[in-house]
């Protein structure tokens, strides 16, 4: 019974979201035909089909991974929308599904409804004046009539215990619909694969970077002020009037090992992400940045800390980028989360051209976030604009 109950609610569930589908391929056909409107509503449409990935693996137990959202500016979005397959099997999901949902949504609870009905009519048909009418369209005035509910009301019992059947053929072929093709999980496996082995290099060359950076600076600085020190007791004991100079200039000196260490500390995790969150510390990125930058973000909340981090250096980085290479008058800074997703796209109106051969950094932010399973594109045709668009699952 508790199969049937199961399958009942997956159909019905589905007989809602084929509804939806079939104004969803409204608007889709009215975006084809006013072909500037697909890239906006494209990502909708992503959205109402992985509402149906989720409900297929709440019925079938089987988790079927869902492509990457469709988020970034709006040219971007266009090129993923024309070419991506996902696109067209998402498309191909809504025309089938609207179809099929409607059809075996229809049948489970048409036949759910009337087997409630049966009992209903058979007790209770001489309440209403002139008889009742059952669900086959007969007209209930007399008790012989009404025991036909009986052996109705059997017959669909026993259609009843079909209904997992037909919720088992409909996940059958939805899986087999939305589940990505098997090139495609090979490839996504490879990059899965590629992006751990990024992420211990990048995490190897962040060790070996802080630790030239404390050897070859703090260490150093640290040094020098042992040094100093051991001068000034000298001096305190040879020269007491000197004192005072050598003292001095080993205080200066611990000072800018201080100085040091902060820059090393804050190249970890920089404590102004802790003090004033993602977005207050892009915000304050914007106002030191030497080209007018304006920031576009919603209330992100708390994210983790290694996602605040990938964020907070790919902005700086290509804020720095944006100062020193674009020839940019302006630049923009959004921050939206979509989901389970971080979407922060940097954009300029420079000259474009930008290279990652060419020491931009922008290779180092690729693999940054590559580290943590997201995604980093450039775009910057010449003549510009550039737009780097980075997206970061944050696990919510």
């Amino acid at each position: 019974m508790k199969r049937i109950w199961a399958a009942i609610i997956y159909l019905a569930t589905g007989l809602l979201t084929a509804i939806v589908s079939w104004l969803a391929l409204g608007i889709l056909i009215l975006s084809v035909v006013i072909l500037p409107l697909l890239p906006v509503t494209a990502p909708y449409m992503r959205r109402i089909v992985d509402f149906d990935r989720r409900r297929l693996a709440r019925y079938a137990g089987v988790e079927i991974p869902p492509p990457p959202p469709l988020d970034g500016p709006w040219l971007h979005r266009a090129q993923r929308v024309l070419a991506d397959p996902d696109s067209r099997r998402d498309g191909i999901w809504l025309i089938t599904h609207a179809l099929f949902g409607t059809l075996f949504g229809a049948v489970a609870i048409g036949i759910g409804g009337s087997l409630v009905q049966q009992p209903v009519v058979l007790l209770g048909w001489w309440i209403f004046p002139g008889g009742n009418e059952n669900s086959f369209g007969l007209h209930v005035d007399s008790w012989p009539k009404a025991f036909l509910s009986v052996p109705i009301g059997i017959v669909l019992a026993l259609i009843m215990t079909q209904i997992p059947r037909l919720a088992d053929l409909d996940a059958k072929w939805a899986r087999k619909l939305l589940s990505p093709p098997k090139a495609s999980l090979e490839k996504r496996l490879a990059e899965v694969v590629a992006t751990r082995a990024a992420a211990l290099q990048a995490h190897g060359a962040e060790l070996r970077r802080i630790e030239r950076n404390l050897h070859d600076g703090t260490q150093n600085k640290l040094v020098g002020v042992v040094m100093m020190l051991g001068i000034a007791e000298r001096t305190l004991k040879q020269n007491p009037d000197n004192a005072l100079q050598a003292l001095l200039r080993a205080q200066d000196a611990a000072g800018d090992a201080l100085e040091e260490l902060r820059n090393v500390v804050r190249s970890i995790h920089p404590p102004v992400l802790e003090d004033l969150g993602l977005d207050g510390a892009i915000q304050a990125l914007a106002a030191r940045c030497p080209v007018p930058c304006v920031l576009t973000a919603e209330h992100l909340g708390r994210l983790p800390a290694a996602v605040e981090a990938a964020a907070y250096f790919a902005v700086a980085e290509a804020l720095t980028n944006v100062a020193k290479h674009s020839g940019a008058r302006h630049a923009w800074v959004s921050l939206t989360i979509d989901q389970d997703r971080l979407a922060v796209v940097v954009h300029d109106d420079g000259k474009g051209g930008a290279d990652e051969k060419q020491g931009t950094g922008l290779d180092g932010i690729r693999g940054r976030v590559a580290a943590l399973d997201g995604t980093a594109e450039v775009s910057s045709p010449e003549g510009g604009p550039t737009v780097l668009t980075v997206v970061l699952p944050v696990g919510k």
